[in-house]
């Protein structure tokens, strides 16, 4: 299974949904968010200091892989302001009047959350470069010669931008935001305060060990954390006697296709697939993702930041590389010639 993929191209209506389903368990005051303390540190003093102004927050945007919180994040600004938080995402705002239509619906001080902002398309894009710095909106009334520009004044807003890849935001863009942040990666005592936090919320007796082996599982992403202890819930009251232990959580994980290291099926059928279709590699993406049935861009940007996190993967400029503990998680022997790192290098998220 895939925890942090979401739809490829998610609507509104699919981000209202994802707010709801997890609506309990997501905290709302940024007191009770868990881990990214510099980036909360930041936000802390934004938000004071904005409300001391009576002024609407500083544009923001969140950049890092999905499932960290960035969704959280922009409601939890929403909340602490004591505004309404309107949700759409880039591929959703096709047309300058799609953005038009929801920047016209906004009071003074309101959050408006656009996901995937990197999607935006260049002429909505252009729409929005005057509504955030100037809080202005340009319409263009008629067609051809007819036609003119009138100007209205916008409220006062908040735009909050969510992106997994900060490359592709235009400069333009991005430099109208007041705080550009990126989210890391949850070390496993902050995925373990996570789950425990769920787990009471949930109504789930787990033990320290079994909350430590699902957040050792998590893949660092608190996303992924809440929903394999709804897994392993799901496997305790069937299975057994409702209770999380390491020895259920152990099972309950292995039910559901969560192996030790945190890898799915699709991770190990990429693993494989280097090791054993291409002898370990050099194999390039386009290749790889029909070896196993997925887009480019879900192997590049979904399932291959963690396999070369863990050191199982490497990109090269002809391809991507099996390194040897992809050889050992599979319980092959590694050909002759394999590529090798140094003991005390570490591994490289983007390679």
């Amino acid at each position: 299974m895939r925890d942090e993929l979401l739809s490829p191209d998610p609507t509104p209506d699919d981000l209202e949904l994802e707010l709801a389903d997890d609506a309990g368990l997501r905290p709302r005051r940024l007191e009770d968010f868990v881990g990214q303390g510099e980036l909360k540190e930041h936000l802390a003093i934004i938000l004071e200091a904005a409300r001391r102004r009576g002024q609407a927050v500083d544009h923001l945007l969140f950049a890092g892989p999905p499932g960290l919180g960035k969704t959280t994040l922009a409601a939890i600004v929403a909340v602490e302001m004591g505004v309404t938080l309107h949700v759409t995402s880039g591929p959703a705002l096709e047309r300058a009047g799609d953005l038009a239509a929801i920047l016209t619906r906004l009071d003074e001080g309101d959050v408006l959350f656009i996901d995937e902002i990197h999607r935006l398309s260049r002429n909505v894009e252009e729409v929005l470069y005057p509504a955030m710095e100037d809080f202005q909106l340009d319409i263009v009334l008629g067609k051809g010669p007819a036609a003119r520009s009138i100007r209205l004044d916008l409220p006062r807003f908040t735009l909050v931008g969510a992106t997994t890849r900060t490359g592709l935001i235009t400069g333009p863009l991005r430099d109208r935001f007041g705080l550009v942040a990126r989210l890391d990666y949850y070390t496993a005592p902050e995925l373990e305060a996570i789950v425990n936090r769920a787990a009471g919320i949930l109504g789930v007796a787990v033990d320290a060990d079994g909350a430590a082996e699902i957040a050792r599982r998590a893949r660092g992403t608190p996303r992924i954390a809440n929903r394999l202890l709804r897994r392993v819930r799901d496997f305790a009251e069937v299975r057994g006697d409702g209770a999380v232990d390491t020895a259920t959580a152990r099972d309950g994980l292995a039910l559901f296709g969560v192996d030790d290291l945190g890898l799915d099926k699709v991770d190990r059928a990429i693993l494989a697939a280097v090791c054993e279709r291409f002898g370990g590699g050099p194999v390039g993406l386009s290749t790889l993702a029909i070896s196993v049935g997925e887009a480019t861009e879900t192997v590049e940007d979904v399932y291959e930041p963690f396999l070369i996190q863990q050191g199982l993967l490497m990109r090269t400029p002809r391809g991507r590389v099996a390194m040897p503990a992809a050889w050992r998680h599979l319980g092959l022997a590694a050909p002759p010639g394999a590529p090798l790192v140094a003991a005390d290098e570490p591994p490289s998220l983007f390679g």
